[in-house]
């Protein structure tokens, strides 16, 4: 049976195959109530109105299956039969009675009782319909019983609310995580009896529950849950070195509809526990709907992700600008995809320029050809220890690479520029972090004293980036390590790429002039623990089956970085995740005479050109 059920041509052709077994049971019925309607040899009415009824069957059949098809009734999985279904059922059998009903006085002869198929016919449906997706309920129970309870991983739900209710039935009819739920967990409900399974303690009460049940396996079934309290319940069960499953944020299910798909493996990002994200949508909008956007270093993983985000508010079109063509291209290939299949989204244009920022008169012409009216500037070099052998390539690139869009953007009346920053930039100890500070220095020269809005968002560490160390932990753990950590002590600011580049978006629509945007980071993590959890969380253990091995600083590689220098203080904005560095009075002229020195400097030595910055920078502390 379970084999039958799950075959591929079940799979594909089972919704027709329900439609065709409900006709069926509505044939059955209406010649049912029709023999129940005649008041005395009922047999004998097939030899003399075998047309009449043929002919009002046919009909008959036809009325039911438009209105089955209306209250999609054969779109139910059988195994999740509940209330709503049921009136769906009622609804469209009765529907469907009234029509027929008025047919019958039509077509067939007066010594049919019109009466007794009206109140027969649907009862009799409806009992048949019921009947059978009851029995294949049982059958399937009854399978999964076959199959035995030996092999399932005993199993705790978090969460006694409507989803944990609706997993722990799905669960008991299509078992694909193979989980015996053995109690559920749930703060309010304590000794609570849900469909035949206790709530068995609280979340506080886990590390002692988990061996008490012998538990193997845990699922997070609260889809409302705050970020606090998810952190909070990931952080106590990964001591309990189990296998756990999350349900996404804001799920909701229709009826019928699997629960079990919107399970996933926990991630770093479940145990950092940030926030929601609120953005001030129309604001946003305000500056990005029906505009020509373009963005550099668009090929990169927050460039790319920039790109993603201002598609979703309809600009007129999107210029992407990168030196790396493969990155362009399989970036427009995901645009493609995702204009293909939204209507909203199909006056958008996007094309792709192969430009170095480095080239000023070609930035000049891809501004001329496209006029764009605000810039997102991610172009740069960022891996520190390459930079720190080579600071002349992060001079080039990201500084004067960075005033050559800026002057473009100047010279061409962007109405706003918004460039990306980060934390390395605060006191900084490497080449990298000097140039992103060069940069800024450069900005807040500009000030509000062009048309153009200037304006830089500075933040830290971003989840999944490239470069960052979650990518490269997962990939030493898939070759059975060792993790290689610079030291013990190391610890960073995380954001994931979607969250710092909405608040991008949302920083861009407080700009005003020269202001550095700090992006709120929440706590540091440190490193050994971001990977001992990844460990963990791979279901092996620090130490044991995995290796850590502390190899020393990089250069240039600070223990912790900063967001804001001390001279800055902070200022509120509207988001309160969004903060605003006092600016510093910058002497344009002054500046642009020792930048112009620089680039005199940028073919020598790198101590030269390190020595050189620090003149500049004052917050430069090189280490060699």
């Amino acid at each position: 049976m379970d084999k039958l059920f799950s075959s591929k041509i079940y799979i594909k052709h089972r919704f027709k195959l329900i439609m065709l077994l409900d006709l069926k049971i509505v044939a059955l019925g209406i010649i049912a109530s029709i023999f129940l309607g005649k008041a005395s040899d009922p047999f004998a009415m097939l030899t003399t109105h075998y047309i009449e009824i043929g002919g009002f069957l046919i009909i008959s059949l036809i009325i039911y299956a438009i209105s089955f098809k209306l209250f999609g009734i054969n779109k139910s999985l059988w195994s999740y039969l509940g209330v709503n279904e049921i009136v769906n059922i009622c609804v469209s059998v009765f529907v469907a009675d009234l029509i027929t009903s008025i047919l019958y006085q039509y077509m067939l002869p007066d010594t049919f009782s019109n009466i007794r198929f009206a109140i027969f016919s649907p009862l009799l449906i409806i009992a048949g319909i019921m009947f059978i997706r009851m029995l294949y309920r049982a059958l399937r129970e009854r399978e999964v019983g076959r199959t035995g309870k030996a092999t399932y991983k005993n199993t705790f739900i978090i969460g006694a609310g409507d989803a944990g209710y609706i997993l722990l039935k799905e669960l008991s009819k299509n078992n694909v995580f193979r989980a015996n739920v053995v109690g559920l967990i749930d703060d309010r409900r304590k000794n609570s009896v849900i469909s035949g399974v206790t709530v068995v303690g609280t979340t506080y009460e886990l590390l002692k529950l988990i061996p008490k049940y012998e538990v193997e396996q845990v699922f997070l079934a609260i889809p409302s849950i705050d970020a606090y309290n998810k952190n909070r319940i990931l952080n106590i069960l990964k001591e309990a070195n189990i296998s756990i499953k999350v349900m996404g944020s804001g799920v909701t299910v229709e009826d019928g509809e699997s629960i079990s798909k919107h399970l996933k493996d926990v991630s770093i990002e479940d145990l950092l526990g940030r926030g929601e994200v609120k953005l001030s949508q129309g604001e946003i909008r305000s500056y990005i709907k029906g505009k020509s956007i373009l963005v550099t270093g668009a090929g990169g993983s927050i460039g790319s992700q920039i790109v993603r985000e201002i598609f979703k508010f309809k600009p007129s079109q999107l210029v992407l600008v990168d030196v790396n063509e493969n990155a362009l291209y399989m970036l427009e290939r995901d645009l493609d995809f995702e204009k293909s299949h939204s209507k909203e989204y199909e006056d958008i244009n996007y094309i792709s320029e192969i430009v170095s920022i480095r080239e000023k008169d070609a930035l000049a012409e891809v501004f001329d050809k496209y006029k764009p009216s605000v810039v997102f500037h991610a172009a740069a070099h960022k891996h520190v220890p390459l930079m720190e052998r080579r600071p002349q390539e992060a001079i080039k690139n990201n500084v004067f690479g960075t005033k050559n869009v800026m002057d473009v953007a100047i010279e061409k009346e962007v109405e706003r520029f918004i460039m990306i920053s980060t934390d390395k930039a605060v006191n900084p100890t490497n080449a990298m972090g000097a140039s992103k500070r060069l940069t800024e220095i450069i900005l807040q020269s500009k000030g509000n004293k062009y048309k153009t809005k200037f304006a830089a968002v500075r933040f830290g560490n971003v989840l999944g980036s490239n470069g960052s160390v979650i990518p490269i932990f997962k990939e030493q753990i898939k070759k059975g390590g060792p993790i290689t950590i610079t030291h013990r002590n190391i610890i960073r600011y995380f954001m994931t790429i979607p969250e710092a580049v909405s608040l991008v978006l949302q920083a861009g629509a407080f700009a005003k002039g020269g202001e550095i945007f700090v992006l709120d980071m929440g706590k540091p993590v440190k490193i050994d623990d971001l990977a001992r959890n990844l460990i963990l969380l791979s279901g092996l253990k620090p130490g044991i089956d995995i290796e850590i091995k502390y190899v020393g600083l990089r250069p240039g590689e600070k223990l912790f970085e900063e967001l804001l220098m001390d001279e800055e203080g902070l200022q509120d904005t509207a988001n309160k995740m969004i903060h605003i560095g006092h600016p510093i009075n910058i002497d344009e002229e002054k500046f642009t005479e020792e930048l112009n020195e620089l680039k005199d400097y940028v073919e020598g030595e790198p101590d030269d050109i390190k020595r050189y910055i620090k003149n500049i920078v004052p917050t430069y502390t090189p280490k060699n």
